[in-house]
């Protein structure tokens, strides 16, 4: 009934285990893998809050025969040798994480990656994890803005795995980092490594990916928290209101979503006399396909074709090392507290040594 723990030994050195997961990304940019990773992505509730039936028929009968072959194109044009810029980001971000807390002597912590939506999974992710010996675990979802969509839904794959399980570990979870501190320092140095190589334009927009309004209405932080993050880096800048905007990308469907758009917003700023634009996205810890062609192609040609003379990506954090330090101390706020030297590993198995002889006799 119940998932046991693979390789489990009563004499294994307990460990606590850092678990940072992101959206997830199809295993290759081919119509069949899209078909398969749009099918998981969209048929999550927290992601599409429509009636299941009503939403079965339209995500199996039009979606999943139209889009997959849009998006596999739209994923050959980003991906390399190292496949999807999500995935290699991910992984370097926990390999030099590891490295961080290795370095810092904290040897008992375990690092590894995970996606919500592909793999690999949650749920291999924490049965290698648990068979490692990580007693403690600490989830840290690499969205800094918290959204029932993607945060949430990240716990939800959690819970669902957990209530399978024999043995649960201790554990917490950060569902946010919008405004910390460290977070906000790493963006707005991001940005200006980039002005010292390229100058500074006339607007810097800040693009967030967009949600529903109604998620707005029901109570959803998010376009709240997406709002102080940029006013919090703009701080950092000396930006006064006039030089920064926030916007929000990658709508779909008829329905109002989060404005004002990214799109509608770079075609109509030449006409209003700005000439050179700079866009980051504070939203995403990685570069991905909503960054890279999406806000560096897609966005970019809307702008100069509607007049403007200058259009600059700035890219994510990606793993650069502020970043990577960043994750390190805001993890280890989460991490205080827990302590695994009460733990006797020696005397643990003899006493369960001890116990099954006498359950022999």
């Amino acid at each position: 009934m119940f998932k046991n723990t693979i390789g489990f030994e009563h004499k294994q050195q307990p460990k606590i285990g850092v678990l940072i997961t992101n959206l997830g990304t199809p295993d290759k940019p081919d119509a069949r893998s899209l078909r398969k990773y749009l099918k998981q992505f969209l048929s999550d509730p927290r992601v599409v809050e429509v009636p299941r039936v009503l939403w079965w028929f339209v995500l199996n009968g039009i979606i999943l025969n139209i889009r997959p072959k849009r998006s596999a194109k739209a994923y050959q044009t980003v991906w390399n040798d190292r496949g999807s810029p999500l995935m290699f980001h991910t992984h370097d971000q926990a390999e030099k994480l590891a490295k961080r807390f290795k370095d810092s002597g904290q040897e008992n912590i375990i690092v590894d990656f995970a996606m919500r939506y592909g793999e690999p999974s949650i749920t291999k992710r924490i049965d290698e994890m648990l068979a490692k010996g990580v007693r403690k675990l600490l989830v840290v979802p690499l969205y800094p803005q918290y959204c029932a969509a993607t945060t949430a839904s990240t716990f939800d794959a959690i819970a669902k795995d957990f209530v399978e399980r024999r043995w649960l570990p201790d554990f917490r979870f950060v569902s946010h980092y919008h405004d910390f501190p460290d977070y906000i320092h790493a963006v707005a140095n991001k940005i200006k490594v980039h002005w010292q190589q390229h100058g500074q334009a006339d607007k810097l927009i800040f693009s967030y990916h967009g949600v529903p309004k109604k998620y707005l209405d029901k109570g959803d932080p998010y376009h709240c928290e997406c709002y102080k993050t940029s006013r919090l880096i703009a701080e950092a800048l000396n930006l006064s209101n006039d030089q920064y905007i926030t916007t929000f990308q990658s709508r779909f469907g008829r329905e109002e979503w989060l404005k004002p758009y990214t799109d509608e917003t770079l075609k109509s700023l030449p006409a209003n006399g700005i000439q050179s634009v700079q866009v980051v996205c504070p939203g995403f810890s990685s570069d991905c396909l909503e960054t890279i062609e999406e806000i560096g192609e897609e966005n970019r040609d809307y702008f100069m074709q509607a007049g403007g003379q200058s259009y600059q990506y700035i890219e994510a954090l990606n793993s650069d090392e502020e970043h990577i330090n960043m994750i390190y101390k805001l993890a280890l706020n989460h991490l205080s507290g827990w302590d695994l030297s009460q733990y006797d590993i020696n005397k643990t198995d003899q006493e369960f040594t001890k116990v099954s002889q006498n359950n022999t006799i």
